[in-house]
């Protein structure tokens, strides 16, 4: 009985594949221009940019610190039309990321190589 029932579901099955088999598939298709292709990759390479910046410790130290949670910036980053984040993505390579320490070090370097020059000390061994 369990073998008849097997092979009834099997031939039913094979059938409606065939019977599908010679449905037509219909698609749709649009020309899609350039500006709209390259719009799209603008803003995922804008996106990139934006949660490379938001994902730097100091930054998120500074939003828990000011009471917004990683969802709900998340949520405003979705939020965001391709105009605002490419301008936000602008901004956050405009402004200087560790830029405080790499004066310091520097003014210290030349601060080093005056009095290493002048005689004060000698920390670079000749």
């Amino acid at each position: 009985m369990k073998c008849h029932f097997f092979k009834r579901t099997c031939v039913l099955a094979i059938s409606l594949s065939l019977v599908s088999l010679g449905a037509p598939v219909v698609t749709l298709a649009d020309i899609v221009d350039t500006p709209a292709v390259v719009a799209a990759g603008q803003r995922d390479a804008d996106m990139a940019a934006v949660r490379e910046g938001l994902a730097r410790e100091e930054v998120r130290d500074r939003f828990m610190a000011l009471g917004v949670e990683p969802t709900q910036v998340e949520a405003r980053l979705s939020g965001l039309s391709d105009a605002e984040l490419g301008r936000l993505a602008q901004q956050m390579d405009s402004m200087p990321a560790g830029g405080e320490l790499l004066a310091v070090v520097g003014i210290v370097f030349v601060v080093l190589l005056v009095l290493e020059l002048t005689g004060a000390i000698d920390i670079f061994k000749k």
